[in-house]
């Protein structure tokens, strides 16, 4: 419960993601995952979306995903909320530990929620991810239009051509960037509207799914 708010018991989806790797060249038929253990350290956590020991990140046995667990990641407006509450963000840096001989890019996100919208009043999530030191990608931008009250959920794609590759035997760290914004727009005043990544038992996931290329010998 926030601010008086009573936010409805909706879970929340996992989200999914592919990714592709290669060497930086060759963006075509990805290999399979490797089958030495990818570890992810995370470096840090930043934002209003996702506070110290709110926001976790988990690597799928597979090798084919990583998953970002939010558990108190929401804006709202209208109400009694705080005029900053309409927008929430969050940063986050991670180092990915890859098997010699490979590397990756990120190919697409699917990213899932829920939306309470008054009548006039409208949500958007914003994401981009990107490798240190590298173009950032182009940030994608979806809203929704109140009167809304159920899960949502966006999917993000990259064209094969457009992919952004790790460079093969570099140490880069890999960026996340979210966000969520409530615009109360002409709603009754004091109804809360609001977005979440999070569910009330924290459950939901972003899935960012891997596909691997082998570097050059």
């Amino acid at each position: 419960m926030r601010k008086g708010l009573s936010v409805p018991a909706a879970c929340l989806a996992a989200l999914a993601l592919p990714l592709s790797a290669a060497p930086a060249a060759a963006a075509d038929a990805a290999d399979p995952p490797p089958s030495d253990r990818i570890v992810i350290d995370v470096l840090t956590v930043n934002g209003s979306g996702c506070q110290s020991g709110t926001a976790a990140v988990a690597t799928a046995s597979d090798n084919t995903a990583f998953t970002v667990t939010y558990s108190d990641y929401l804006a709202q407006a209208g109400g009694n909320s705080d005029p900053t509450d309409f927008r929430k963000n969050c940063q986050i840096n991670l180092r990915v530990h890859v098997p010699q001989g490979f590397t990756y890019a990120i190919a697409g996100a699917d990213y899932r929620g829920f939306a309470y919208l008054a009548d006039g009043a409208s949500g958007m999530e914003k994401a981009n991810y990107y490798h240190q030191g590298m173009a950032q990608t182009t940030p994608v931008s979806h809203t929704i239009k109140g009167a809304y009250s159920d899960n949502w959920q966006f999917s993000d794609r990259t064209p094969v051509t457009e992919l952004v590759f790790k460079p093969c035997g570099e140490d880069r760290n890999f960026n996340i960037n979210t966000e969520l914004r409530v615009y109360q727009g002409s709603s009754d005043a004091a109804q809360t509207s609001f977005m979440a990544f999070d569910s009330t038992d924290g459950g939901v996931k972003t899935t960012y799914h891997f596909a691997w290329k082998r570097c050059p010998a």
